[in-house]
């Protein structure tokens, strides 16, 4: 068993184990027991990186402490982050609601921070797993798996960027909880986030593939995007914003025609074309499948001309106010993140180490701090990184 001792121990090459490698300095090792670095950043917008979000702050972010995570993203902003794209030569472009993506792939993101660690001087090391993790006087001892050897590393620091439990596939686990646990760290409850919503007895079936504009509302908050129906039950934007606040047993509200005046122009086309069907007309505002779907349910019959004010009031109330009970969601399995993790209460906002076990230290997602939909939790990934990182260099 070979030994080697260094002043900084990463666990995990995801987005913020990687930013903090770059500012951490020489004598840095980040150890992933994937094949290749920053697999979520890979598959992470359709491939092309949702890197991070033009309005990123905290009120975007979920927590025990809603105000833990201002320090970090107030040193390290989304422009930081888009300073250091630039630099590196990759060309980008916004999409709806602030959201940055590469124009090319999101390999390139990989290849930046990659680069940026070398340039800093820190080793990585793929195919490795950790065994054990012990406090010394001065530090940690940690004895690692890898390519078939044990091998233990003594460091002054060591950092917790494993994650949190989403996407199991990729070999996601609760390491970080179970490390933070030992020495003397809380947690908060953990749940799956940014996930699709399911609903029994294959219900929406029918409308799988269907899209629309939405807004999505339970007692605690709407978000306006896109409704996907799907052959288990919903998903889009939307969905995922919502399922961050929902809990089992929770209904929700769906508006099919945000600010759409349907009321007013139906009355129109009542005057104008009052033999045209109702449904067809509705056809014109709605998907034509989710007017079928939802015809038997409303009692969607007849011409425009039949319709009363009352009544047509009151179908525009019904697309406004669709009640459902979700029967759960999707669970880990395609959450984008975990809710939840490191109590915040155990870690400094400022630098992200353990009060309670100098030189440990936790970031990105397996701290209690989950982002919205949208960049802004790899935005958290990167402040919380640089905090981390910077502090561990400070007192180098």
């Amino acid at each position: 068993m070979r030994a080697m001792r260094i002043n900084t121990l990463i666990l995990g090459a995801g987005a913020a184990g990687m930013m903090c490698a770059r500012y951490c300095g020489g004598s840095t090792l980040v150890i992933d027991h994937a094949k290749a670095p920053g697999e979520k950043i890979r598959i992470s917008g359709g491939g092309r990186c949702n890197f991070t979000n033009m309005y990123a702050e905290a009120k975007n972010y979920l927590s025990a402490n809603p105000h833990f995570c201002k320090s970090a993203l107030a040193r390290y902003t989304q422009w930081d982050f888009i300073e250091l794209v630039g630099r590196h030569g990759i060309a980008w472009h916004e999409k709806t609601l602030g959201q940055l993506f590469c124009d090319g792939s999101s390999k390139q993101i990989i290849a930046m921070l990659v680069e940026e660690m070398r340039k800093a001087g820190a080793d990585l090391w793929l195919h490795t797993s950790v065994e054990t993790v012990a406090q010394t006087a001065d530090g940690y001892t940690v004895k690692l798996q890898r390519e078939g050897q044990l091998q233990t590393i003594t460091c002054r620091n060591l950092v917790l960027a494993t994650g949190g439990k989403s996407i199991p596939k990729m070999g996601a686990t609760g390491l970080a909880y179970d490390l933070a646990r030992q020495f003397g760290l809380e947690l908060t409850e953990t749940r799956p986030a940014l996930v699709p919503f399911t609903f029994p007895d294959g219900r929406f079936q029918p409308l799988a593939g269907v899209s629309l504009p939405a807004r999505l509302s339970n007692a605690r908050t709407a978000f306006d995007e896109a409704l996907l129906f799907t052959h288990r039950g919903l998903s889009g934007p939307s969905v995922l914003q919502l399922s961050s606040y929902w809990r089992e047993g929770e209904e929700i509200t769906v508006n099919l025609i945000p600010g759409t005046p349907l009321y007013d122009l139906l009355r129109e086309q009542r005057q104008a074309e009052g033999r045209r069907d109702l449904t067809t007309e509705l056809s014109r505002h709605l998907p034509g499948k989710l007017v079928d779907f939802l015809a038997p349910q409303l009692g969607l019959k007849g011409r425009l001309a039949d319709q009363s004010d009352g009544a047509l009031s009151a179908l525009c109330e019904s697309l406004r106010n669709w009640h459902l009970l979700p029967a759960g969601t999707e669970g880990y399995r395609t959450a984008e993140v975990t809710l939840g993790g490191i109590d915040t209460d155990g870690l400094s906002s400022k630098t992200m180490e353990a009060k309670a076990a100098p030189g440990l230290f936790a970031i990105g997602e397996a701290v209690d701090v989950t982002g919205w939909l949208g960049g802004y939790n790899f935005q958290w990934a990167w402040a919380s990184g640089h905090a981390a990182g910077t502090a561990i260099a400070a007192k180098s």
